[in-house]
């Protein structure tokens, strides 16, 4: 089996992705089994910082790499969330807390101008120099 590090240390996100690709010879790791701490996250786009999150467990571990980067971007807040969808009520962040501040933010915004869209961005790397990293883009309306 070929191993691939997971630019994550969530238990969950290692089972779920390796048993979708357990059928393909990948044996996926988190990068936290192997000792690496997380890549800063300063790309301004998911794409982007998926790229940097797998280039630096790549690096650092010398095998292949997967890394995601996902959000929620709302129409009526220019996009926001966004990138920092994951930290938007602040360093103490939790899903709850993210909740409560984006429905205060938008208190004031009718139901009807409400949409947004989640982003899920998936990249694989074959190595940390890799010039053309595979991409996967999914967005999903609401």
């Amino acid at each position: 089996m070929q191993k691939v590090v997971l630019a994550t240390g969530n238990a969950g996100k290692v089972r779920e992705l390796a048993s979708l690709l357990s059928d393909f010879g990948l044996d996926i790791v988190a990068q936290t089994d192997l000792g690496v701490d997380s890549a800063e996250e300063t790309g301004l786009t998911f794409i982007e910082n998926a790229i940097l999150k797998a280039r630096h467990a790549a690096k650092v571990t010398g095998l292949p790499a997967i890394a995601d980067d996902s959000g929620l971007a709302v129409d009526a807040l220019g996009g926001a969330p966004g990138i920092y969808s994951a930290r938007y009520s602040g360093e103490d962040a939790t899903d709850q807390k993210n909740l409560q501040k984006l429905l205060e933010t938008l208190k004031d915004v009718p139901d009807e101008q409400r949409q947004a869209r989640f982003h899920c961005v998936l990249v694989y790397l074959r190595h940390a120099e890799d010039p053309t990293p595979l991409v996967c883009h999914g967005s999903w309306p609401g």
